[in-house]
């Protein structure tokens, strides 16, 4: 085990190179983040160390706001410094990289209870109540329409083509936000996911209904 004083030391570093990042993908988030995964931990399993771990330290790979190569070698030589077991980093590090709603157009065969834990608990923030935040958020950060009925929603078929959209926000929930759900790995994240899933169909409802249209 990992012990507290250590992952005190990781949370302070992690929290110092999120500081600049925008609201829905903050320190906060994190720990929103966090407790997802000790949720769905208890319940599914998994090593601990290693969930805590790459729950702390994903976004400091986020291709939305930094090199991914780079990230990960910073994040593997931090942990190096801890004395933290090379195959505990190597685990962190692959989890990192597989987690994000990109990499599922990527090939790539890893995957692990924890993976799951952490990818769960990662999406489950992206959804319901919060989620809608999250979601108007960084589309303001980006300076994107929260809506614009003459743009409709994308199928992607690579990362690069995901990455790349520029579509309002209330496209994304279709996007992305709405599929969640069903792609959750774990029983615990999919009961978890179905109340937020809930919320999200009747705030769209909602929001056609002031508009002017039908939401489905």
């Amino acid at each position: 085990m990992i012990d507290d004083k250590l992952i005190n030391e990781i949370e302070a570093w992690a929290q110092k190179k999120l500081s600049d990042c925008e609201s829905g993908h903050d320190w906060w988030h994190i720990l929103r983040v966090r407790n997802n995964a000790y949720t769905i931990h208890k319940k599914e399993g998994g090593e601990w160390d290693i969930i805590v771990l790459a729950v702390l330290l994903h976004d400091i790979a986020d291709t939305k706001f930094f090199d991914e190569v780079e990230s990960l070698m910073l994040i593997e030589r931090k942990l190096q410094e801890y004395s933290i077991e090379q195959n505990k980093i190597d685990h962190v590090l692959k989890i990192i990289q597989n987690l994000s709603f990109s990499k599922q157009w990527d090939h790539d065969d890893f995957s692990s209870i924890e993976l799951k834990v952490v990818q769960d608990a990662d999406r489950l923030d992206a959804i319901g109540a919060i989620g809608i935040a999250r979601a108007f958020s960084y589309g303001g950060h980006q300076g994107r329409d929260f809506y614009n009925p003459g743009i409709a929603p994308q199928s992607f078929e690579s990362s690069e083509q995901y990455r790349n959209s520029n579509g309002p926000t209330i496209n994304h929930f279709y996007e992305k936000l709405l599929l969640l759900k069903d792609q959750m790995k774990t029983a615990t994240g999919k009961f978890m996911a179905t109340e937020r899933h809930q919320f999200m169909e009747l705030y769209l409802k909602q929001f056609f209904s002031e508009w002017g249209e039908n939401w489905e």
